[in-house]
């Protein structure tokens, strides 16, 4: 079936999401739509599947004009959605999740479960997916409950398939297989629609690449375009994507984590005899799925875990059991994995947010008074050295972009007297420009001779950032290699396998 986008409009309120967008997707064709978070992507592709409706433009298959009023008429018009956030009942079985919405039903209405799992299993073994129908989907790891979406999508009879940045929590190799999926697809004339931002999984599977970038078409490519030209393309200008790091120039290990375990809701272990070190002028990445302990990890090293044990101790002096103040008056630094949530108050301007964890100290107060033309020099002068792009430091931070205001937590936590850098997935949600930057504010850090620690959870960032590589899996340390160790290797360590 060909899918064709003609001058496709959404706006919410005053913002225009998508302006204007056309593209045609061919039987048997892997159409890549590529663009930064915020670009309009999944905005696009929610009006194609009836979740939202368009403000303008109309939608054709096999060039007859469709009107869907929600998901499920685009579902019997032929098209599936492969959600970025699974739409499964974790509960449920395959089978279940599979017919949601379509059950098969027998004489007097029974729903016909056999017939459901017949159909699990014929879809199943047409693409070697090796599914249980009666498993339960809470219970399977996260790429074969990502295969439990495509069987839902395929048991409607989909010709076209949507799968929305569909490798976002898949280990390495699962990414490989799903790839193999998607052209297996193509080889049976599905017309897939890919959205992501990741250029090594573009230039593997597209046949064709339609850029967007703030609501727009900017251009289309071919996967045979250079990383860097696709990359500039999506920002509008040159973009370096290597990470430029010298060779280490290694201090004393002065940031050692000894036997750290911790206990979740339930009273299940989230961090089991974690051990590791890191010495100055040293960046040591934490890889894995997110959802194995990362986020613990760096809770605990805050202060934030409570039913925390072990030992973690910085210059001899040990942090756990000390409160975040504490903490962070030894001289960490931290840079959250939800920087609107826990980086900033998004209704402090962009000055209060530099100083909200010293806004009781000197230089910035005398006697119990602030000194708010000392503050408006300091932040004047961290928004110009972080290059964030605003018109005043007296701008809310929740009115900035991402990008800008990951600058602003970069900016408070780097221009404190540090002994210790801790980031958690820095560069989430931020355009390759704003990557760049933050990128070499790592570098320069670890150059200045800090141990730092960086949660991420993209393989070519660990491999590109990192000094070392330690993996972890279902809260244990699998192993610590170099950052020279093959992505297959890294891949399998991912997934629990040690090296």
């Amino acid at each position: 079936m060909k899918l064709e986008l003609r001058g496709i409009t959404k706006r919410f309120g005053s913002l225009v999401a998508n302006e204007n967008v056309s593209l045609t997707v061919q039987p048997g064709e892997i159409h890549c739509l590529l663009g930064e978070n915020g670009a309009g992507k999944s905005t696009l592709m929610n009006v194609l599947y009836g979740l939202y409706q368009a403000d303008g433009g109309e939608i054709l298959l096999d060039d007859k004009v469709v009107r869907f009023a929600g998901p499920g008429d685009a579902m019997k018009a032929g098209i599936g959605m492969v959600h970025q956030h699974f739409m499964l009942i974790p509960v449920f079985t395959v089978a279940e999740n599979v017919i949601l919405g379509h059950e098969p039903t027998k004489f007097g209405g029974v729903l016909n479960m056999a017939a459901a799992r017949a159909k699990v299993r014929e879809i199943s073994d047409q693409f070697g997916f090796d599914l249980d129908p009666d498993a339960i989907v809470g219970d399977l790891p996260v790429g074969v409950q990502q295969r439990v979406e495509i069987v839902k999508a395929l048991i409607g009879n989909a010709q076209v398939l949507i799968f929305d940045e569909p490798t976002a929590v898949l280990t390495p190799q699962e990414t490989d297989e799903l790839m193999a999926i998607m052209k297996a697809l193509r080889e049976r004339g599905t017309a897939i629609v890919f959205i992501t931002h990741k250029l090594r999984e573009v230039k593997e599977v597209a046949d064709k690449i339609t850029v967007l970038r703030l609501g727009k078409v900017v251009g289309e490519a071919s996967p045979d375009e250079s990383a860097n030209e696709l990359a500039s393309m999506m920002v509008g200008r040159a973009v370096d994507l290597e990470v430029e790091k010298s060779p280490a120039k290694l201090g004393d290990a002065n940031f050692v984590v000894s036997g750290l375990s911790a206990l979740g809701h339930g009273g299940t272990k989230v961090l089991d005899d974690v051990s590791f070190e890191i010495r100055q002028g040293e960046i040591l990445v934490i890889a894995g799925v997110q959802g194995n302990g990362q986020t613990e990890l760096t809770e605990a090293i805050l202060g934030l875990q409570p039913k925390a044990a072990g030992s973690i101790k910085l210059n001899g002096e040990e942090l756990l059991g000390k409160h975040v103040k504490q903490v962070l008056d030894l001289g960490v630094g931290f840079v959250p994995e939800d920087r609107t949530e826990d980086g900033l108050v998004a209704d402090f301007t962009i000055a209060e947010n530099l100083i909200l964890d010293r806004a009781d100290r000197k230089p910035f107060v005398r006697g119990l008074n602030l000194r708010l033309a000392y503050l408006r020099e300091f932040a004047a002068k961290l928004v110009s050295q972080y290059d964030v792009r605003t018109q005043s430091i007296e701008t809310k931070a929740g009115k900035l972009s991402g990008g800008n205001q990951q600058k602003v937590v970069l900016a408070r936590e780097l221009s404190r007297d540090l002994k210790l850098f801790v980031a958690s997935q820095p560069t989430r949600g931020l355009d390759v420009g704003s990557i760049e930057f933050v990128h070499e504010q790592i570098v320069k850090t670890r150059n200045a001779g800090l141990p730092v620690l960086i949660v991420a959870t993209e393989l070519d960032e660990a491999v590109q950032l990192g000094d070392r590589i330690a993996v972890m899996y279902r809260g244990k340390i699998v192993g610590i290699v170099p950052s020279t160790t093959p992505r297959e290797v890294l891949g399998q360590m991912m997934a629990g396998i040690s090296a």
